[in-house]
């Protein structure tokens, strides 16, 4: 028996062919406009190896198996393959799930603007580290830290790649070697299982925890100080709330409990609300707190994200006191944390819009204020454009949308969505056949359908949506 189906493997892998033989078949080669030469190579190899395998480990007859060869079969797992390499890395999408901030999607889409300038600072030499004036060397974000204080109203501002690398910066320069007092009650933790004592152990500073998970006052922290203190934090609980019996000590207090005793004091803000002068108040956000109001409690710096409810590219802006913002600058991390000349470009384009009273234009904060009457009239101009393609039942439903990427967790704004059933798939099956379409399209899954939420959709997405459903029922 061994011997006969050890003639039978052979007998299969040899209907195999070479991976040269492979490359010329019709079907093989039709794929080449398609990836790089030696990744199909490496497809073809891949699939042909499987099949070896798949022959070597066939026991009785392999009349199946043979069938399956014989017809080529791997030609149809390199196709596969070809097209799960054109659908990695980084594409466009539709995000039609009405969460504003998608992390998964990417968090703030920016103005046509500010992509137009970051694409331009891409492709071309720039002004980012020369005085034009004298043609010496220059500060590569001294322009930006300009338009931020000039928005914000503080003395000096930074920016580096993202909210953790500027908290990382802050507890280092300011807390190495020392103490950070943090309330118990702010110990979080933020996407990616970074948890609040992992990060300041990282930076060099030995947590110091004050009061309880529900109620810490300032005189908790009046309590710990001692020779080895360094720093007062303060983190806003973004993605979660606490409720009920519940105290905590204010960012004014710990402000004038540093200035007391010769300490520093942060903030970190997490998501960041900035109302920008001309623009409508982010009002919906509820305790979601403003940026201009941390700075004016007195705490020496702040840190809030650039790619959240700022609607720029990602990034960490720390603002706050002159003094402050130089140690910061003078610290070895600062280097090893800047920003880019790409990143500088955008976030420089956003400021002006905010500075110009355009911040209304900003994608994430159109999406926010969005008109409840405005989203049921998009609703259904897209149900209308969906009732026209085949096997699929369509109806509006009211629902909520919600800022996201940790971003008042609380706040549901109210939408009008577009509900899609399919004739044949469910919810999680369309849904998954919408990510793996041309364009792929994201949306909330339901037991009842799945919806459909216009708050989310840019310029263009209705009709991509559009012809992501047409393609499903071809």
């Amino acid at each position: 028996m061994r011997e006969r189906n050890g003639a039978a493997s052979g007998e299969l892998m040899r209907l195999l062919p070479s991976v040269d033989e492979a490359l010329q078949r019709p079907e093989v080669r039709a794929l080449a406009p398609r990836v790089a030469p030696e990744l199909l190579t490496e497809l073809v190899r891949s699939a042909l190896d499987a099949w070896r395998r798949t022959a070597k480990a066939e026991r009785g007859d392999g009349a199946a198996v043979r069938a399956r060869l014989e017809h080529a079969e791997w030609t149809r797992d390199v196709a596969a393959a070809v097209a799960r390499e054109e659908r990695a890395g980084l594409r466009r999408v539709v995000n039609a799930s009405g969460v504003v901030l998608h992390t998964g999607l990417g968090r703030a889409p920016v103005h046509a603007e500010v992509a137009l300038r970051m694409a331009e600072a891409a492709r071309s030499y720039g002004t980012l580290e020369i005085e034009r004036e004298t043609g010496e060397r220059g500060q590569r974000d001294a322009r930006l830290g300009a338009l931020i204080t000039r928005l914000l109203g503080c003395e000096a501002a930074i920016a580096v790649n993202n909210n953790a690398a500027a908290v990382v910066l802050a507890l280092s320069a300011l807390a190495r070697g020392k103490e950070t007092v943090l309330s118990r009650g702010e110990l979080v933790e933020i996407g990616g299982s970074f948890r609040m004592p992992d990060v300041m152990a990282a930076a060099g500073t030995t947590l110091r925890e004050v009061g309880t998970t529900n109620r810490t006052r300032i005189g908790d922290y009046r309590a710990a100080l001692g020779p080895a203190s360094a720093l007062l934090l303060k983190v806003h609980t973004s993605n979660y709330r606490v409720r009920g019996f519940v105290e905590e000590a204010t960012a004014a207090e710990l402000g004038a409990l540093g200035r007391e005793f010769g300490l520093a004091s942060f903030y970190d803000l997490g998501s960041g609300r900035v109302d920008a002068p001309g623009a409508p108040e982010l009002a919906m956000l509820g305790d979601e707190p403003d940026v201009r109001g941390a700075l004016a409690s007195g705490v020496d710096v702040i840190s809030f994200s650039g790619d959240k409810l700022l609607g720029a590219p990602q990034a960490g802006i720390l603002a706050g006191r002159a003094g402050t913002i130089a140690r910061l600058r003078q610290s070895p991390l600062y280097r090893a944390l800047r920003l880019d000349k790409v990143t500088i470009a955008g976030l420089e384009a956003t400021f002006e819009l905010l500075l110009a009273g355009r911040g209304a234009e900003l994608p994430t904060r159109a999406m926010l204020l969005a008109a409840p009457e405005r989203l049921a009239r998009d609703a259904e101009r897209l149900a209308a454009g969906l009732r026209d393609v085949p096997g699929l039942a369509v109806d509006l439903v009211a629902s909520t949308s919600q800022p996201g990427s940790g971003s008042a967790p609380d706040v549901f704004l109210p939408t009008t969505a577009v509900r899609v059933r399919h004739a044949t798939l469910g919810p999680n099956a369309l849904a998954a056949a919408l990510r793996l379409g041309e364009p792929p399209a994201v949306a909330r899954v339901q037991v009842d359908g799945l919806l459909l939420d216009p708050r989310t959709l840019l310029a263009g997405d209705e009709e991509r949506l559009l012809a992501a459903f047409r393609a499903l029922a071809r």
